[in-house]
């Protein structure tokens, strides 16, 4: 099957800039395209919405996840992370964040958004074609799919300055630029409208050359979060959170019905689940199945039932995420690296909550632990592939050394430590690695050499099981508990998990919980703990895992390790950082812009 994939194949940004040319000479660029062609070609249309996509933030091509900037992971030797997870952000620095997130800065994103605005200035001119593509037509689809991809870019504003500039039409040369920020509100409305526009004129599947489209599913799943975003804590009484901003409207809303905003998510979300044609993959587990396997599976499958909207890879486009996340005692770098604070979040096996003053689960802290912990997770004696050649004569089995060995020497008289393979201090590349005594195995493939190719991962913008999720938060916040459990225990049911039976504040924190391990390295909780507005809760000290093989009294050495997390890291929250600080350049170039709270 032909698949979209978000490449630009051609140069159309050059009918951006006009020439003059002569009548009896032919000047016509033979790399470039004027912006009459463009507008008279759908084919070239095409190949600029196809721009946009590619313009969408994944963090597979650039390696690093944004789980390294919230509790989720750790980017080993990076300055900027440590810095960003410790608040040091100013209008001039944004430390770590432009290494995790490709094309999410205010003026990349701006400058997507105003090549979505040429094609709706544009879109009359356009010789569409008549016929019906999957029931609707060139037109409607294209018109569609890139009111969806301006949604799409607006939220991701949003979701890191609260109200912006909304503009809709593309500025000239010589034409007024000073653009006052519109509210939360209005920009949450505008968000809204844009999704609702999409879904009308989108077909419910894009097939053959279109697979991989936005649809109608993905446009109505983009105003479920949008609406549960802006349902959420953070957005409401902004005023009590930074009592000397004079503009709190533009950090939240200032008025009305949060109860009805509640019921607007969750209907949202209940109108993508009737739709009736996504559901979980394997969602109910055969008695033989390996759980951890259909999971690693799911995230390493090309497409799914679960897919609502997606980004596929081919080997041309670059995707570093299998070289910076692997261990290094496969040549590749440990840059996303679980911390140990992840790791305690995975419950056991029999749904109840892990606990290191339970003797059973400190003695062993990877036994019996819930099926995605096996999944998304490289720990000490986890096995993950084949070792390169050079590493055979060390580690013969793929089985990850994370720890360190006490062996007696008794030449010396004295203990020698021996490092795994996999440790920060490996015989093999002693200067890399993961800092934490983990590495992360959701999205790695085991069939791809990371030191030397490219993975070709599908990365999942919208599943399913976030829709469920965003469904049962809305009916938690409205008190509709038993409702709630319905839904997030299908998703536990799929892990296999006993179902949840909490009721009020306990059912909304084990809500939480589950949603972080169903998501991890999803790029949601970085925005969950901003919204839910736990930031002092979550950036605090971060732990690693601390694994030993003790010396015996008889001088042998153990052969099971004594595993503890300790804190290694600091981590701490300043309340500005809800927010991000609109650059200085951005301020200097539009006097209207007000900044956010805590920033100069």
């Amino acid at each position: 099957m032909n698949r979209i994939i978000y490449k630009l194949t051609v140069c159309v940004c050059g009918f951006l800039l006009l020439s003059a040319c002569s009548d009896d000479l032919d000047t016509t660029p033979k790399e470039e395209f004027s912006e009459l062609a463009v507008w008279n070609d759908p084919a070239l249309v095409e190949t600029l919405i196809n721009n946009v996509y590619f313009r969408l933030d994944e963090p597979l091509s650039a390696g690093r996840l944004k789980a390294v900037l919230v509790d989720e992971a750790h980017y080993r030797g990076n300055a900027g992370s440590r810095d960003f997870n410790n608040c040091l952000l100013t209008p001039d620095t944004y430390p770590g964040w432009s290494a995790a997130c490709r094309y999410r800065t205010w003026n990349d994103m701006y400058k997507t958004i105003r090549t979505c605005n040429l094609f709706f200035e544009n879109a009359d001119q356009i010789p569409f074609g008549s016929a019906l593509e999957d029931d609707v037509t060139e037109k409607d689809r294209m018109t569609g799919e890139m009111s969806f991809l301006r949604a799409y870019n607006y939220f991701n504003l949003v979701t890191m300055f609260g109200g912006v500039p909304i503009i809709t039409q593309v500025y000239g040369l010589n034409e007024e630029y000073a653009m006052p920020r519109n509210t939360w509100e209005e920009c949450i409305n505008f968000i809204v409208s844009e999704c609702d526009k999409a879904a009308a004129l989108l077909p419910l599947k894009q097939t053959g050359k279109n697979d991989g489209r936005a649809t109608k599913g993905a446009a109505l799943s983009l105003k479920a979060r949008v609406l549960l975003y802006a349902a959420s804590d953070l957005y409401h009484a902004t005023s009590q959170l930074y009592p000397d901003f004079s503009n709190p409207e533009l950090l939240g809303y200032t008025g009305g019905d949060r109860t009805a905003r509640w019921k607007a998510a969750k209907d949202a979300a209940k109108a993508v689940i009737d739709l009736g044609i996504y559901k979980l993959y394997k969602a109910d587990p055969a008695p033989t199945d390996s759980i951890a396997q259909n999971l690693v599976d799911f995230f390493l499958s090309k497409d799914s039932e679960e897919d609502i909207f997606v980004k596929f890879f081919v080997p041309t486009m670059r995707q570093n995420y299998g070289l910076y996340t692997g261990s290094n005692g496969f040549h590749t770098w440990g840059s996303n690296a679980p911390i140990a604070d992840m790791v305690d979040a995975y419950e056991m096996a029999d749904g109840t909550t892990f606990d290191w003053n339970n003797p059973a689960h400190a003695a062993f802290p990877y036994r019996n632990r819930e099926q995605r912990f096996y999944a998304n997770v490289l720990y000490e004696g986890a096995y993950y592939r084949p070792r390169p050649a050079d590493v055979v004569g060390l580690e013969s089995d793929g089985i990850m050394q994370l720890g360190r060995w006490e062996v007696w020497d008794a030449a010396t008289n004295s203990i020698q430590e021996v490092y795994g393979v996999d440790t920060r201090k490996s015989p093999i590349e002693d200067w890399n690695g993961s800092e934490t005594g983990y590495y992360a195995r959701k999205f790695m493939d085991p069939a791809v050499d990371a030191q030397y190719y490219k993975q070709e991962v599908t990365w999942r913008y919208i599943r399913y099981a976030e829709i469920l999720l965003n469904y049962a938060e809305a009916c938690i916040e409205l008190g509709e508990d038993s409702e709630a459990k319905t839904y997030i225990n299908m998703i536990r049911k799929r892990a296999g998990l006993p179902g949840l039976t909490e009721v009020g504040a306990a059912l909304k924190e084990r809500y939480r919980n589950e949603r972080r391990i169903e998501l991890t390295f999803e790029e949601h909780r970085f925005y969950d703990v901003r919204r839910w507005k736990i930031g002092n809760l979550v950036y605090k000290p971060a732990s690693r895992a601390e694994i030993v093989y003790k010396l015996n009294p008889d001088k042998t050495t153990s052969v099971i390790p004594t595993i503890t997390h300790v804190v290694w890291e600091n981590r701490s929250w300043d309340d500005k950082a809800y927010f991000f600080p609109i650059m200085r350049d951005e301020m200097n170039k539009n006097p209207a812009l007000i900044q956010n709270p805590g920033y100069k």
